[in-house]
Parts: structure tokens; C-alpha cells; sequence
């Protein structure tokens, strides 16, 4: 989740702006970080909101028979793949409740340059699937990977106009190389009381899903924050604004090799999918 330097010069003069607006440091889980930024596409198209009625961008039925019919799960791709080439859109300041934070963020990269934005993409896809097929009514909260945005108080603002069930924003980490493994970071209380209704059923749901994706993946639990795979923030605002349960996950760091490798592979993708799909039975059945 966390942003970076620039190494290839076709994003240098977009990154530079980012850097001067101060929006490349606020998304990382724990402080800064050196990862590459992720490739921006050529052709960039600004996503259309999603509204509580739509389906979701890849399309399909809303909801069916299953252990989680009649459910609404929000699936929320961090970051896009348009957001480096528009620092001028991306470093707006919105409202989180409890401060300011600039609209969205690039994302970071592994070290040969697969962008988080690409990897959250591929597995929020490859989750909507199989929860549609379990019954659910998936909606995700931007419509290709060579858009910008939407910012983190929208993101959560179509959860909650959604009504959803669940909330889950998916991520990769851009932390130091020695560090590995996943966690779910879940909201912490807000001066505000915005979202007390939410902090233990968020709880619950960050639980199901960390042990559900330790077990279908393997990945160990982070060695570098939190406690046993989970941790608590504040200034995310894709929590602070959220009125549904939510949470994030980091699911792997992107600058670890082992890790890097997992994100990288089409099988491990899939297995993140499929693990956080059973999590999310566990919460909702």
C-alpha cells in the first residue's frame, strides 16, 4: 500500500509533483519507503461511481443461491493504474473525520516492477467470482486498472451507500525487504463516535478473514507490524469513513522477495482469493 521513488523515467516528472504534495507518504502501513511505483497505463479513463443499485464493474448477477445469498460485499482494488500520471487529482486533500488525507496514492511495486494496483486488481476479480458464485452480490469500488482513483472517502462511501454486509480493501506492502508475511488492519475509535457501530463487527471480521487466508495460503503472519497478523489504525480513510464492517489487508510485502513471488503468481492469487472468500462465509454465514 505504500508509495515510492521513481526509477523508470517514463513517471519521473508525475512522481516529482507527488512527492512536492506530500501524498506519497500516506499510505504506507508503517512510515516510508523506497519501492518502485507502479506503471501507469497511456491510456487513462476516469472510473464512473458506483451507486448502491449498480452491479459491480466486472458485471454478473447480484446475488443467487448460496451460503452467502442475500449478502452484499464490498471488494475495494487499492489504488489504480492511472493514479501516477494524475498527481494534481490524487494528492486533493478529502475529509477522514479525524484529519485530512490526500485523495488516493500510486501504490507500490515489487522489485521488478509489478505494480500493487495490478496485483489488487487480479485478486479482487478473482474474488468477486467466487463470491458471486456463493450467492453474494459483489460490488468493487473502481471499474478497470487504468483509471484514477476514486478517492478513500469515496471508496468507503460506496460501502456504505451499498449497505454492505462486508468491506474489504485489498493491498500489497511496500516495507523494508527483511520484512514479510500479511495482516488485516482493522479501524480503530475515532474522536468523532463516526464509527463506534462498526469497531466490533470489524473485529470479527478481520479475524475470520486473517485465519481464513493464513490457512488457504500459508503466508505467515507479519514480522513487522501488528500483533498475530492483525493491526489497528486510525487514519485510513477508507475505515474512519466507512459505516459498514471493514477492513484492509495487506497481503503480502511487495518488496520481499518470498512474498513478491507469491503476488506474482497466478496460482498464489488465486489461492488469496479463494482463502479470503471462505473468511468471508465464516463472518457472514
Amino acid at each position: 500500500m505504500r508509495c515510492s521513488t521513481v526509477r523508470s523515467g517514463r513517471a519521473l516528472s508525475a512522481l516529482v509533483m507527488t512527492v512536492l504534495a506530500g501524498g506519497l507518504t500516506a499510505c504506507g502501513s508503517g512510515g516510508s519507503s523506497s519501492a518502485a511505483p507502479p506503471t501507469a497505463s497511456s491510456a487513462v479513463s476516469h472510473p464512473v461511481p458506483v451507486s448502491s443499485g449498480s452491479p459491480s464493474p466486472t458485471g454478473g448477477p447480484s446475488g443467487g443461491q448460496g451460503p452467502l445469498a442475500g449478502k452484499v460485499i464490498v471488494v475495494d482494488p487499492g489504488h489504480n493504474g492511472g493514479n501516477a500520471a494524475h498527481p494534481e487529482e490524487i494528492n486533493r486533500l478529502v475529509d477522514i473525520y479525524n484529519g485530512k488525507k490526500p485523495c488516493n496514492t500510486t501504490g507500490t511495486a515489487t522489485n521488478d516492477d509489478y505494480s500493487e494496483h495490478a496485483f489488487t486488481w487480479d485478486v479482487a476479480n478473482r474474488l468477486a467470482k467466487i463470491l458471486r458464485a456463493k450467492g453474494a452480490k459483489v460490488v468493487l469500488t473502481r471499474h478497470s486498472d487504468t483509471g484514477v482513483g476514486p478517492c478513500v472517502d469515496e471508496r468507503a462511501r460506496i460501502g456504505n451507500r451499498a449497505n454492505a454486509d462486508a468491506v474489504l480493501a485489498i493491498h500489497g506492502d511496500g516495507a523494508p525487504a527483511k520484512g514479510h508475511g500479511f495482516h488485516i488492519i482493522e479501524p480503530a475509535k475515532i474522536k468523532s463516535g463516526h464509527n463506534d457501530s462498526i469497531l466490533a463487527p470489524s473485529r470479527r471480521l478481520g479475524k475470520d478473514l486473517r485465519d481464513a487466508f493464513h490457512e488457504g495460503t500459508g503466508i505467515p503472519y507479519s514480522t513487522y507490524l501488528g500483533k498475530d497478523g492483525i493491526d489497528v489504525r486510525g487514519d485510513l480513510g477508507g475505515l474512519n469513513v466507512s459505516t459498514r464492517p471493514a477492513v484492509f489487508i495487506e497481503a503480502g510485502n511487495m518488496r520481499n522477495p518470498g512474498d513478491a513471488a507469491k503476488m506474482k503468481s497466478a496460482q498464489g492469487r488465486q489461492q488469496m482469493a479463494e482463502a479470503l472468500a471462505n473468511g468471508f462465509v465464516k463472518f457472514l454465514g
